[in-house]
């Protein structure tokens, strides 16, 4: 049985560097795993004044119609909204979307934010938005001195999503910095980052309790997920 290609794609600040240590270990278990860096955040000296999500999901459509048959793409934060995206550009392409701490926006992240980037924010105040069980300080220094700023634009845009193909994609919520029954209970809040969750007809929820980092905070368990999800669509002999 041939497990399907594996597309990884870090959220905000990030790139693929963040994903080094799940890659390595699907990678040992035999996955073809791809992970990317999105447009803009390939260094702090890239030109990021033009960039937008529709950049992105370009981005996200050439690595996943790279990888010669349909993938596990799987996106973490925010770029549940230009994976999202993706899928409904060429849901023939993914043969599973998995959210890691994300979900199927609509909409744009933040359409009023007028800055060309938005930079990682001071420690306390991430620590007031996200979760940071599980990570150490040696994780956290890396994250700080690695991360490189968003792309306005990318916040800004919203992408409009007009194939109905993309709802019956198979979709797993792996749910670390909250809880399943957190996420769901969000919904109902009409969030632009949720939006998707209310039209998706195929969501298998999935609790990973730890930070909003779970590539670093427990890598191990969540390639162990991510790879549970290609063995589940293999295809042929």
């Amino acid at each position: 049985m041939a497990t399907p290609p594996i597309v990884l794609v870090p959220g905000f600040w990030l790139g693929a560097w963040a994903w080094d240590e799940v890659a390595g270990a699907l990678r040992a278990d035999g996955h073809d795993v791809t992970a990317i860096t999105l447009p803009g955040l390939e260094s702090a000296d890239a030109d990021r004044s033009s960039i937008t999500v529709s950049d992105h999901v370009d981005a996200i459509c050439a690595a996943v119609e790279a990888a010669g048959a349909p993938v596990v793409l799987a996106v973490h934060s925010a770029s549940g909204f230009s994976g999202y995206a993706a899928s409904d550009r060429i849901p023939e392409r993914i043969a599973a979307m998995v959210y890691v701490d994300s979900a199927p926006g609509t909409g744009a992240a933040d359409p009023d934010f007028a800055d060309t980037e938005k930079p990682l924010p001071p420690q306390q105040d991430l620590e007031a938005e996200e979760n940071f069980d599980g990570l150490s300080a040696g994780q956290i220094e890396t994250f700080r001195r690695r991360a490189v700023p968003v792309p306005g634009g990318v916040l800004r845009e919203g992408v409009s999503l007009s194939n109905d193909a993309r709802l019956d994609v198979p979709t797993t919520m792996i749910c670390t910095g909250y809880t399943s029954q957190e996420y769901q209970e969000a919904v109902k809040e009409g969030f632009a980052w949720l939006g998707g969750l209310t039209e998706v007809r195929d969501v298998t929820w999935v609790d990973l309790p730890t930070s909003h980092w779970p590539m670093w905070s427990r890598p191990k368990e969540l390639a162990g997920i991510i790879g549970d999800v290609a063995n589940s669509h293999a295809t042929g002999d």
